[in-house]
């Protein structure tokens, strides 16, 4: 009984043990275990004679991702429909982890269920590696004894989302990392090239042309100002993203405007339809009552426009209204999704219906990302060209009329 409970208590740890084997061979490997002693013992009994012992490290490490909770996800489902039992499928997890971080959460999640806690209340301890739908979804599969369906499911939801943002992450990406290399190499010419220049044309005696005088007149303030110039456009940027992180007034207004903003706003508007769509769908097949599962959907989308619109789906729906008369009223979804709403009501196949308007803008998104990515290309040479090709010229114009009067 006292090794059936020392073998169940949650304050175990994973040791790595470094030993050799009865044919004095070399051997490594990992064990749960109570303290050294107790490794110790065990692997005595096995025949091996033990040269180090060190217990994993589980302090410090990089910040978990959501990358890294669906790549769990994926490994939990895959185990538990092969059969392995759960305690030891997040032994197998957490051990193969080279994060420490992650591995001391799946270890306390363990420890959890070890004692008799259900899963989702276990993942309910993680607020914020486990959001309110993650857990929904895993105590409806606890609740309906097809856990590992809904796994399975879960992987396939976490892995189309990151997908998707990493699309809209790679249009957005190109044109921001060009824009700050253009504000580096503006700022170096403004404050060490043009005043090299201006000292130049100083010993010329004559008139400079008009766009060279802009040019050096911006240099000059640039120069004088730079401190405040730096510090209001630092300031102001981390003032703004802290407001709109922090303002939920802020954040309606930015997600609104990020939907009107010219090619990218449609780009957005058809990621967030996709992830609202996706959830929705998730949610419905694993059989959470419509109303229930739109109190996760609005925050999946991730647009305070679409959040809004759920809210007020949700109101609509628990009142008695059917799910495409409160979308529609709502005024934000296209038609299309509307009608493929309306065809799974009818038809009692509302999660299929929606899955496939999912992976119609999923395409869509992917379609617009490779179009947008050949499209900014002449665009950002332009702006480039425009901005350094002009200051350029400008430095050059007094030496060319140096030039026409010789």
């Amino acid at each position: 009984m006292a090794t059936a409970a020392a073998a169940r208590n949650p304050k175990d740890a994973i040791f790595e043990w470094e030993g050799k084997d009865k044919n004095g061979k070399l051997v490594r490997g990992e064990i749960r275990a109570g303290g050294e002693a107790v490794v110790n013992a065990s692997l005595r009994r096995q025949g091996i004679l033990i040269t180090k012992v060190k217990k994993r490290r589980t302090s410090g490490g990089k910040a978990i991702k959501q990358k890294d909770i669906a790549v769990f996800t994926r490994q939990l489902a895959t185990m538990m429909k092969a059969g392995v039992p759960l305690l030891q499928a997040f032994d197998i997890v957490a051990r193969g982890s080279a994060n420490p971080r992650l591995t001391r959460l799946l270890t306390d999640i363990r420890n959890d269920v070890e004692t008799g806690t259900s899963l989702s209340a276990a993942f309910r301890k993680h607020p914020m590696q486990f959001d309110a739908l993650y857990c929904n979804l895993v105590e409806a599969g606890e609740a309906g004894g097809i856990l590992e369906a809904l796994l399975d499911r879960l992987a396939i939801y976490q892995e189309k989302t990151l997908a998707l943002k990493s699309k809209i992450k790679s249009a957005l990406m190109y044109p921001i990392a060009v824009l700050v290399v253009a504000f580096v190499v503006l700022t170096v010419i403004m404050i060490f090239v043009i005043p090299a220049f201006k000292e130049v044309f100083s010993s010329f005696g004559a008139d400079l042309p008009a766009p060279t005088l802009a040019v050096i007149a911006m240099s000059e303030f640039f120069v004088s100002w730079w401190w405040a110039i730096f510090g209001l456009l630092f300031g102001g940027l981390y003032f703004f993203f802290q407001a709109w992180k922090r303002s939920e007034k802020m954040q309606v207004f930015m997600d609104r405007l990020l939907l009107k903003i010219p090619v990218f706003g449609n780009l957005i508007d058809k990621s967030v339809i996709a992830r609202w769509t996706r959830t929705l769908s998730t949610m419905f097949a694993a059989g959470v009552p419509l109303v229930e599962a739109l109190d996760s959907v609005g925050g999946a989308s991730g647009n305070a426009v679409y959040r809004i619109a759920t809210e007020q789906i949700q109101k609509d729906v628990s009142t008695g209204s059917a799910l495409t008369a409160s979308m529609t009223s709502t005024g934000v979804f296209p038609t299309m999704v509307l009608q493929m709403a309306a065809i799974g009501e009818e038809s009692g196949s509302l999660d299929h219906m929606l899955a496939k308007c999912a992976e119609f803008y999923e395409e869509e998104v992917d379609d617009m990302v490779k179009g947008l990515s050949s499209l900014m290309e002449p665009f950002i040479i332009v702006i480039l060209g425009v901005l350094i090709g002009g200051i350029v010229v400008s430095m050059y114009l007094p030496i060319f009329k140096l030039g026409a009067v010789v």
